[in-house]
């Protein structure tokens, strides 16, 4: 094993660009397989950072030397404001500065995969590999026990956490037992990755337990440059590190895990993607992938619905939630889209906080968002230079649909907060005021779920094949969000650890 090595070996069997939820998945069962793993990380070890292991702090590492620092880019439709769209740049990547959510919503999200044409991604063909990622304490049928990652909902919940789902109740909503089983409608304490009261990521449960195995090497603050291809075939990576270029010979091929913005960024620099853009920035055009960057979908989030506090309000506790609620928009729809959940604090935009003149303290905020969301935008390179900004637009409130079923939203956050439960908590609402659309374009924000930009399916413009292989190419497989064809009704840490570890699944197999 070498960790953060000096030096890189020359060769290995399989290189891992990507340390996240995917990646990290695919990792540890190559590695558990015997097969000589190399990890590239363009970040470094965050796991004793306090502001990474307190999991009331994720929120504040937004910015941080942790962060990629992304942002998308302005539009009418949120008033014309930059929103930032944080990335992990660290060991465990967004997966280790993420909410700790452990969620994986609804099993017919899954099945409208197959539906798409990714044969072989039904719910029942995944709920092996979901189980196979679970330490949940209580097992069963749905759940899995002893898998990497600890699943547990909060020891001590928050008392604004538990005035949550009794409003829900209230409200006359389902209470459920486990988000994550048979139906996700209803309110319930959340599934969180927290073991001991500190964050248990990718980088504590899938890589800490295999980083003395002797056939892993893990490169911290190496950044993959391009991959270099014997013919259609991906041979190797070119990679930056230590203030030099270094080459690194994949016998048996790459694995991308960069993340829904960095694994699109790194195709379309060695050679693949729409040939007249790439073009245009002087890349070579070798491997046509019309649709790579496109399809790039997120879940908006209204931040948020900001309530005087009757109470003093206790300090935050588990990830500053604790509770999650699902229902839907409209009654007429097959299954939840709308999700909210509640902070013991102020959660608003710069914008929200400046019209409604909103305190610093004092106050609660329940949060509402579409896990629903039908808008869709893209991501493109602004510049062959490696480094450059993305171009990124996820098309927030594009389509109206969205925007008709986020307004509902705020109602419903408005409505809970007059339930007995929570009305026990607040002096009324201070945000938002009566204009919901302006207060909509202005609270519009993201629950940091990118993903869609390689999308698989079978049709000429999917990017990966069902089986997580690039279309076109020889020995690379994508193992992260970007292959997600339809945004799941769901925070995205669960979907992709699993679809990290189908890749490990098909990768062996093919072997």
């Amino acid at each position: 094993m070498a960790f953060d090595p000096a030096t890189l070996p020359d060769a290995c069997d399989i290189a891992v660009v990507g340390s996240g939820s995917g990646g990290a998945a695919v990792t540890r069962r190559l590695v558990e397989a015997g097969w000589e793993v190399t990890l590239i990380e363009a970040g470094g070890d965050g796991r004793p950072a306090e502001v990474v292991a307190d999991p009331t702090q994720w929120i504040r590492i937004a910015g941080t030397e942790w962060d990629w620092g992304h942002a998308y880019a302005p539009r009418p439709q949120v008033d014309d404001r930059a929103i930032p769209i944080p990335r992990g740049r660290i060991l465990g990547g967004s997966g280790q500065i993420n909410a700790m959510m452990w969620y994986r919503g609804h099993p017919a999200d899954y099945d409208a995969w197959a539906e798409m044409g990714c044969d072989g991604w039904r719910f029942e063909d995944c709920l092996p590999a979901f189980r196979r990622c679970e330490d949940w304490p209580a097992g069963g049928a749905l759940r899995g026990q002893g898998g990497p990652l600890r699943v547990a909902p909060p020891a001590d919940p928050h008392p604004l956490a538990l005035a949550l789902v009794e409003a829900a109740w209230q409200a006359g909503m389902p209470v459920l037992d486990d988000p994550n089983g048979p139906s996700n409608e209803g309110a319930a304490l959340a599934n969180l990755n927290i073991r001991a009261g500190r964050r248990f990521g990718p980088a504590e449960g899938y890589l800490a337990p295999v980083l003395e195995a002797p056939n892993l090497t893990v490169a911290l603050a190496t950044r993959a440059l391009a991959i270099l291809w014997r013919g259609d075939r991906a041979a190797g990576l070119r990679l930056a590190r230590r203030g030099g270029t270094v080459e690194l010979t994949a016998r048996r091929g790459v694995v991308l895990a960069a993340g829904a913005f960095e694994t699109p960024r790194l195709l379309m620099l060695s050679g693949a993607g729409p040939e007249a853009a790439l073009s245009r920035l002087g890349l070579p055009a070798r491997l046509a992938l019309p649709e790579l960057g496109e399809n790039l979908a997120d879940h908006p989030l209204v931040r948020g619905c900001v309530f005087r506090a009757r109470r003093t309000m206790p300090p935050p506790r588990d990830n500053g939630g604790g509770a999650i609620l699902n229902w839907r928009s409209d009654p007429a729809l097959p299954r939840p889209d709308l999700h909210a959940f509640a902070v013991p604090g102020r959660s608003a935009t710069a914008e929200v906080t400046a019209d409604h003149a909103l305190p610093d303290a004092g106050v609660f905020s329940i949060v509402p968002g579409l896990m629903g969301s039908r808008s869709t935008g893209r991501m493109a390179l602004t510049s062959a230079d490696p480094a450059a900004p993305l171009h990124l637009d996820p098309g927030f409130l594009t389509d109206p649909a969205d925007r008709t079923a986020l307004l509902a939203g705020i109602e419903q956050a408005l409505d809970l907060a007059a339930r007995p439960a929570l009305a026990a908590w607040t002096d009324g609402a201070l945000a938002p005021g009566p204009d919901r659309e302006r207060f909509l374009r202005c609270a519009c924000s993201t629950f940091y779920h990118p993903c869609g930009t390689a999308r698989m399916g079978r049709d000429p413009g999917a990017v990966t094949t069902p089986r997580l292989r690039v279309a076109g190419a020889e020995a690379l497989w994508i193992a992260d969000a970007s292959v997600i064809p339809r945004i799941p009704s769901c925070n995205t840490h669960a979907p992709v650890t699993m679809i990290g570890e189908r890749a490990a699944e098909f990768i062996l197999e093919d072997a």
